[in-house]
C-alpha cells in the first residue's frame, strides 16, 4: 500500500482563501481508512462554530489544499 502524503496534523490552523468569514480553524482529528485505496480525512473546527471535513492527501485532486485550505503562518496569529 501507498503511503499517504498529508497536508495538515491535528492542531494546525488553517484558514479557507475563498471562505474568511469562517474564521481561522483548528484541524481536531484526522482519520485514515483501513482500506487500501482508501481516503485520509481531517475535521477543522472554524471560528464560526462549525466543524468541516476535508480530504487531506496531496496526491488527490481533491485534497483540501487544492479546495483552498491554507496553513496559517503562527507569527501572524
Amino acid at each position: 500500500m501507498r503511503r499517504k502524503r498529508l497536508y495538515l496534523r491535528p492542531g494546525d490552523k488553517v484558514q479557507h482563501i475563498r471562505y474568511s468569514f469562517w474564521g481561522i480553524g483548528e484541524v481536531v482529528e484526522e482519520k485514515h481508512s483501513a482500506l487500501e485505496g482508501g481516503t485520509c480525512l481531517v475535521r477543522v473546527l472554524f471560528e464560526d462554530g462549525e466543524e468541516r471535513s476535508f480530504i487531506n492527501d496531496l496526491d488527490s485532486e481533491l485534497c483540501c489544499y487544492y479546495a483552498g485550505l491554507r496553513l496559517c503562518d503562527e507569527h501572524l496569529l
